[in-house]
Formats: structure tokens, sequence, C-alpha cells
């Protein structure tokens, strides 16, 4: 498992451990190190930072000009380290969504920042926020028309949609490990723009699973290789099969949810013996 979940969940999956879902770590003041990193003494302080200047504007509301991460000059490391502090993510296939969704205290639909600051679109509603938002305002800001709190249910019916399309999920923090949301990330997400397509530095874990192909099973139609957005899937002309390189893979599971043959699993990553111990390494370096 990756190093969250034997840091903050006692060896289980992190982001499915009710206590880092909680209000009382959401409110409980944070170590001289945390504050020293954030700038704020509670992970509460932190997130109304982060809604208001990187959520709000997205909304199509004014920004508040307010550093809200790591800056990113600097020793690599030490950047590295400091991101997984403050807000860092990891991979999450659909299966897992319905639990992550039943820990939150409320989810909320919301404008998605990245996609906002790459592309200049307001109220693109990718993300879903944790305990973020009580009515319609958020700070002074009205944000009813794009800031929809929903039922479990009902998100996950969006995000089964979202799937189907070939985004990846992913669930973030807000001063780990203090879960704050769940995104569906494509091009226009920009820790998976400068991470997966820049090679550049991490800012999520891989997912606690693996993709593999029963070759019993697959037709050779690629659908899955037109889905998977980390360049994992591959064919071969002399077999008529897909094949998924586990190094590349980064276990979000699309690929298995487009599948019209159901020939694709996800395994436990731990147990795979090529890809059990990698978690953050950037294709240019595993591929």
């Amino acid at each position: 498992m990756c190093e969250f979940c034997a840091e903050h969940s006692e060896g289980k999956k992190w982001y499915l451990d009710m206590k880092n879902y909680s209000r009382e770590l959401l409110v409980a003041r944070m170590t001289g190190r945390e504050r020293e990193l954030a700038g704020v003494d509670t992970r509460l302080e932190w997130l109304k930072r982060f809604v208001t200047s990187f959520v709000v504007p997205a909304a199509g509301a004014a920004a508040r000009d307010v550093e809200w991460g790591p800056d990113e000059h600097g020793d690599p490391e030490v950047v590295l380290e400091q991101w997984k502090t403050v807000h860092f993510g990891q991979v999450v296939p659909l299966k897992d969504v319905p639990e992550i969704l039943s820990l939150a205290r409320s989810v909320t639909r919301m404008p998605c920042g990245c996609r906002f600051r790459l592309t200049g679109k307001t109220d693109q509603r990718y993300c879903f926020g944790f305990g973020v938002v009580k009515g319609g305002s958020v700070e002074g800001f009205d944000v009813s028309s794009s800031f929809e709190t929903m039922r479990p249910e009902a998100a996950f019916a969006i995000i089964r949609k979202f799937d189907e399309e070939g985004l990846m999920h992913s669930v973030w923090t807000g001063m780990t490990p203090y879960v704050i949301g769940l995104c569906n990330c494509d091009h226009d997400c920009a820790a998976y723009r400068g991470y997966i397509e820049d090679r550049g530095r991490p800012r999520f874990f891989r997912a606690e699973y693996v993709a593999e192909v029963n070759p019993d099973l697959c037709t050779g139609c690629k659908t899955c290789m037109k889905q998977c957005q980390f360049a994992a899937a591959f064919y071969s002309s002399a077999d008529a099969k897909v094949t998924i390189n586990p190094v590349r893979c980064f276990g979000c599971g699309v690929c298995a949810g487009s599948c019209p043959a159901r020939a694709i699993t996800l395994l436990e990553r731990s147990e795979h013996p090529r890809a059990g111990g990698i978690w953050l390494e950037t294709p240019a370096k595993t591929g």
C-alpha cells in the first residue's frame, strides 16, 4: 500500500478510513511543521482559503490573491514533501467511489479550479467537495448556481458517466490526511498535465490497484487503448490482443469499465510482482 496507508490508516486504504473525513480532524490544531507549511492553524482555515482562492473563481467570482500551496521552486525532494503534507492525491477506481462518498460529511458538486486556470472556462463542474459548502455562499460569495450539494447516490451517477467518458478519478487531501474531495481528471487537470504529460514532479499516488487483461476474453477491439490516459495499453497484431504494462498502469480502472468483453480486472497493486512497489515514479522513469 502507499505510504499514506501506513502513516494515516494503520495499513488500510487511507481514503477509506472514516477518521480522515472527521470534523475532529478538520478543526484540530495542526502540528508546528504543518502550520509552518500551511500558514494557518487548522485544516478548516486552510480549506476556506483553498476554496475562496482556487474554486470560487472557477464559478465566475473574483479571486482572492492568496497562496494555498507550496512554492514549486526549490529542491524537488523538499517540494514533494511539502505537497504530500499540504495537498496530495491518489488515483482511485470507480469501484471505490461509493464507499468514499458514503464517508463524506456532505458532497458538493463544484466547478473545477484546474479547468478554469488552464482553459479560462467557468462552471466546469467536475469536482466533488466533502464538507466544503453549506447553503448558497462561501465566505460571502454567492455560489448557489455553481455549487450543488447532493446525495452520494446522485454524485455517483454523475461520476459513473465521467468514467464512461474516460475521465480518471482521484481523491485529494487538504492538509493530509484530511480528505477534501474527489476529482474527475483528463488533459485539463493541472496535476495530471504537469505530472503525466509534462513528466514533472509527482502530485498523486498511483491507485492501490493495477489492471490486467485476460487474453482468453480479449477480442482485440482496442477500446481500452482509446480510454487509457496513462499510455499503458498496447496492441499485438500477431496475437490480435491487448496487453497492459503494469509498470505504466496507474490503476484507474477506466479501461475495465470500457471493455465490452469484460476482459480486464483490477488486482491489488501490493501483490503484483512488477508493480507492487511503484507509487510515484514518472512514466519517463518507469516506462
